[in-house]
């Protein structure tokens, strides 16, 4: 679903209870009423509403409306406080293992009970050179930080936005768990480097860690 403003955020919730004219959306949302025709018309570009009949309305079209609806009876039910958009970025030599790797992850996503998907939506595959490449974009919730921990590590966004709150507080547990994860995660992958390196090249991997 394409992403909104906070403007066309609040008129998508206006227009779930039935088309509107440009002036009754002024009305209600006490928005500029050039701003609100700025609004439907980048709104109608992305196709997320149509318009029609006299005077002229605007509506919803129904896969937006029906993906609203679903995404607020996921939210019904979801405690999670952290809502987080990322991207995950992934790369194979061979189309056929990229395909698998992404099975995995997304089904890896969908069964963690620390995670609430709201949307996981992958890109096309596309060839650059000899590699095969395409990514996730994700729309979901995480339990506490300790889980947002473990999504750092082991899926490894290439970028990460909150999306709400906009001020959070973590318990002493839940921070001294994150960080117990987080310290596990950095040692492991710290070992794995190490057995592939040889003592220069890993001299030079720090030299550049550290500058």
């Amino acid at each position: 679903m394409p992403r909104f403003t906070d403007d066309q955020k609040m008129i998508a919730l206006v227009l779930m209870h039935g088309p509107k004219t440009a002036e009754e959306l002024n009305k209600q949302l006490n928005i500029p009423f050039n701003k609100i025709s700025d609004q439907l018309r980048s709104m109608i570009k992305l196709g997320v509403i149509e318009k029609g009949g006299y005077p002229t309305t605007y509506k919803l079209k129904k896969k937006i409306y029906e993906e609203i609806v679903r995404r607020k009876q996921i939210a019904e039910k979801d405690s999670n406080k952290l809502r987080i958009r990322a991207f995950i970025e992934m790369q194979a030599i061979e189309k056929e293992l990229l395909k698998r790797q992404m099975q995995k992850l997304q089904e890896s996503m969908e069964q963690d009970k620390d995670f609430t998907i709201y949307s996981l939506e992958a890109a096309p595959i596309e060839k650059a050179r000899e590699y095969y490449s395409s990514y996730f974009e994700l729309n979901f919730s995480a339990k506490n930080f300790s889980a947002l921990v473990k999504f750092m590590f082991f899926y490894g966004p290439t970028s990460v936005e909150v999306i709400k709150p906009n001020k959070v507080e973590f318990s002493a547990q839940d921070l001294q768990d994150g960080l117990v994860e987080m310290a596990d995660m950095v040692l492991k992958y710290s070992s794995y480097i190490q057995r592939l390196l040889n003592k220069k090249e890993l001299e030079k991997f720090y030299q550049e860690l550290y500058k």
